[in-house]
């Protein structure tokens, strides 16, 4: 299977890419599904299952499948005509769906969060269904949200195990699976990973579009932590956590140019930048999966560090850092997982951090096997981070771990560029530590709010 940049990269709405855009995109499959269908339907029907369950009222899940099954996509979501849509929803107790007539669906009868019975194909687990005008069901589907806004049915799953990996196909030119064999197609090529990457998207895309996507996605990015950083107040949830990215950034500012500035400083620059963009995710914003919702600001934290602190940096480069961190990003996805559910905040921050470690190094100038370790030295320090989010919510301690792994990329990449890309423990090795950390973690850690800082620190 061939893993884009875009796939990486999408365009959604907070405050996760597993509970809140996973749900909706799954709610858009089955409306086709049922619009396919040579019955009529009255009425729908969703039960949510494992960490959906146990987060999922706190990760906004239970908006999130209702908006899918009135056919609202995460991309391209208006947040007044979703807000229209759900008012509407709790008077008539009706869906609309485009293309279809108006179906029953009744929250408090027909969202079922069911905390007793996980499904066996991931901790992520929602089985859609359509009714006839006596209640009873007619289609069934099962749907699972694997991380970073990714959607796959139970059958789906069942294959998996059969594909071929990342940029691994007949169809592009460079088909490396494995971190080993990217290296060793870059050297056998003589090309960067971004340029293998660039190539590989080229099968399935116009240059235009690939420039056009990126731009948009960095513009994405950019636009959501501009907004993060101008706004203060109090975060929606009941933790009153109140935003600090803005705080922060304004001291920052009335700092700048300062004799006696501590060089440690500019790591409060990047925790601000990310912290900025969590809060707006915090906030149900609009954000970029890097590779999910959960960690989205440690890429464009990183970015804007280079930018805005890195003498020589250009955002003509912007395309090497983003096709880098997707490289890398694939190849974490699929040899482990990117989902917080399945495999803790090592999955999510940890890959992110991966991701930006890669991304930074590349632009810095390093050679393919720097690059590599600057993303092998970030994920193993996040190696074993649990996914404990207090009330089940993505702000603590979501939101500042987003901060700490945009430093510790930076660290990363620092550090790779100071040798010569020879080092002890290969990235592929430190994605299969993850992937058998992940296994092995109890669930209480795996985003279910059930141990760890969840149930040790109190919810108001």
């Amino acid at each position: 299977m061939f893993l884009s940049v875009f796939d990486l990269f999408k365009v959604g709405v907070g405050p996760s890419s597993s509970h809140t855009m996973g749900p909706m995109v799954a709610g858009a499959r089955f409306l086709d599904l049922l619009r396919a269908a040579p019955f009529r339907a009255h009425g729908l029907r969703a039960s949510l299952h494992g960490s959906l369950a146990f987060t999922g009222k706190g990760h906004a899940t239970d908006r999130a499948t209702i908006l899918g099954l009135a056919g609202f996509s995460p991309d391209t979501m208006d947040r007044e005509a979703a807000d229209a849509a759900l008012s509407a929803n709790a008077e008539t107790l009706q869906l609309s769906p485009p293309g279809l007539v108006p179906l029953r669906f009744d929250p408090a009868r027909d969202l079922i969060f069911d905390f007793d019975r996980p499904l066996s194909g991931h901790a992520n687990g929602m089985i859609l269904m359509a009714t006839d005008a006596q209640g009873d069901v007619i289609l069934s589907e099962t749907y699972y949200s694997i991380g970073g806004g990714f959607v796959m049915t139970a059958a789906e799953m069942a294959a998996r195990g059969d594909e071929s990996r990342t940029d691994a196909t007949p169809r592009e030119p460079h088909p490396f699976a494995t971190a080993a064999e990217m290296l060793a197609m870059a050297r056998t090529s003589g090309k960067s990973i971004a340029r293998m990457k660039l190539e590989n998207e080229r099968v399935h895309r116009t240059d235009a579009q690939i420039r056009e996507g990126l731009a948009r996605i960095w513009q994405v990015m950019r636009d959501c932590m501009d907004r993060g950083l101008a706004q203060g107040g109090t975060l929606p949830g009941g933790l009153n956590i109140r935003r600090r990215a803005h705080g922060i950034h304004q001291a920052l500012l009335a700092e700048r140019g300062m004799n006696l500035t501590a060089p440690h400083v500019i790591n409060d620059w990047m925790s601000a930048y990310a912290m900025a963009v969590n809060e707006e995710n915090a906030a149900g914003g609009q954000v970029v999966t890097a590779p999910t919702n959960g960690a989205a600001g440690v890429v464009p934290a990183v970015i804007r560090y280079w930018l805005d602190h890195v003498p020589g940096a250009s955002e003509s480069q912007l395309d090497e850092f983003l096709l880098t961190a997707a490289a890398v990003g694939g190849l974490v996805k699929h040899n482990a997982s990117i989902s917080g559910a399945e495999a803790g905040c090592q999955a999510e921050v940890g890959s992110a951090s991966a991701m930006a470690a890669a991304g930074l190094a590349a632009v810095l100038g390093g050679t393919p096997e720097q690059v590599e370790n600057a993303a092998e030295i970030a994920l193993e320090h996040h190696l074993g981070m649990t996914c404990d989010p207090v009330a089940g919510l993505v702000q603590v301690p979501c939101i500042e771990r987003n901060g700490l792994g945009a430093i510790k990329a930076v660290s990363a990449a620092s550090l790779s560029m100071r040798g010569t890309g020879d080092h002890f423990v290969p990235l592929d090795a430190a994605i299969e530590t993850m992937r058998q950390t992940g296994r092995d973690m109890s669930d209480k850690y795996k985003e279910t709010s059930l141990g760890g800082l969840a149930v040790n620190v109190p919810n108001c």
